[in-house]
């Protein structure tokens, strides 16, 4: 049950040496992943972490430096503390914050792996303010420029959030057509992709997830396709300004190790027209989604963050199914550790 796996997760990152409220943050926040149907950046993402922890790439103690503060504005540099306990405490802090700004933007260099950008913007999202999240790895280059056939850009990932009067929407998504996780879960487990989304090293539309890591390496395909790649390349420069440019710490400082940059900010609505015009605004425009008349009957309009909240209710009532995968590579660390790993869920 997500009940026992978020404190043997939280154990398990204790015992490598994670101060003890980071380890809870960390277990917690991908547990919610799990929770909300997003298992690549789940709990599967515990046997990476630990790893580096161990290895040095994560650090396991201490706070973020302020680097510029100006009160609505914030610039911290992580020090590759983990992305997932960084993200919770800047919400924490912008939150604090909206009373007296309204609108308050985060920009952050050298965190480490933030995880699933959506179940950190829910955090704000059900305290009924606006958030958008946006995270690059200026070491990773699984993502070619339109028309290019060399990586440039990670997936760069970004969540956009709001209230409505019913469920909140949340929308997580990224320039490319899938993520690196995915692809390496997908040449794992031997499987290709149902679509081509990926290229070949010559630019060649692929489902083979393993060019991703060949000799010749191809890239992750960008959204829009062949035809109209160039809106997923506008997005990811888009994400590279906003995240690398603001933070300060991009691709130009040659980064080799597992991070990321960071753009966050959030909006209160009550510092521009007002809480009940901003819910009746949305709540009117949500309605008229949901009422449009589905292609196929049996699939009707749902609005992002929809599926993720029930996601959230079954996982509550029957937990969290891990991969055999993950649950063997778990097992593992914790015999390492000295974990006790009775708690593991049922797995696939």
């Amino acid at each position: 049950m997500p009940d026992d796996l978020a404190p043997f997760a939280a154990a398990l990152f204790e015992a490598a040496g994670l101060d003890r409220d980071k380890a809870e943050s960390v277990a917690r926040l991908l547990v919610l992943a799990d929770m909300m149907g997003r298992p690549t950046h789940g709990v599967a993402q515990v046997p990476a972490y630990l790893g580096e922890i161990t290895n040095g790439g994560m650090t396991p103690t201490g706070t973020p430096e302020t680097v510029r503060d100006t009160g609505a504005t914030i610039v911290w540099d992580g020090n590759y503390l983990p992305g997932l306990w960084l993200m919770e405490r800047a919400i924490a802090t912008g939150m604090d914050r909206l009373a007296a700004h309204g609108v308050i933007t985060f920009a952050m260099r050298r965190s480490h792996h933030i995880g699933c950008l959506a179940a950190l913007a829910k955090a704000a999202v059900d305290r009924g303010f606006l958030v958008t999240i946006a995270s690059s790895g200026p070491h990773g280059r699984a993502v070619a420029p339109f028309g290019g056939r060399d990586g440039v850009f990670s997936p760069n990932p970004f969540a956009f959030g709001f209230p409505t009067a019913a469920l909140p929407v949340l929308v997580d998504t990224c320039p490319s057509l899938t993520t690196v996780s995915m692809t390496r879960e997908k040449a794992a487990a031997g499987e290709l992709f149902e679509h081509p989304y990926l290229l070949d090293s010559t630019g060649r539309p692929t489902r083979d997830p393993t060019v991703l890591e060949g000799a010749e390496r191809g890239t992750l395909m960008l959204l829009g396709g062949e035809d109209a790649g160039h809106k997923g390349f506008g997005l990811a420069l888009m994400v590279e300004a906003l995240t690398q440019g603001l933070s300060g710490f991009g691709r130009l400082d040659a980064p080799d190790r597992w991070g990321a940059s960071v753009y966050m900010q959030l909006i209160d609505p009550d510092a521009f027209a007002g809480r009940p015009a901003f819910l009746a605004q949305m709540d009117f425009l949500a309605e008229r989604c949901r009422a449009s008349a589905p292609i196929d009957p049996a699939r009707p309009v749902r609005l992002p963050g929809e599926q993720a909240a029930r996601n959230i209710a079954r996982a509550r009532d029957g937990g969290i199914a891990l991969s055999e995968r993950t649950a063997a590579a778990l097992s593992d660390w914790a015999a390492r550790l000295g974990i006790d790993a009775a708690l593991l869920a049922p797995t696939e």
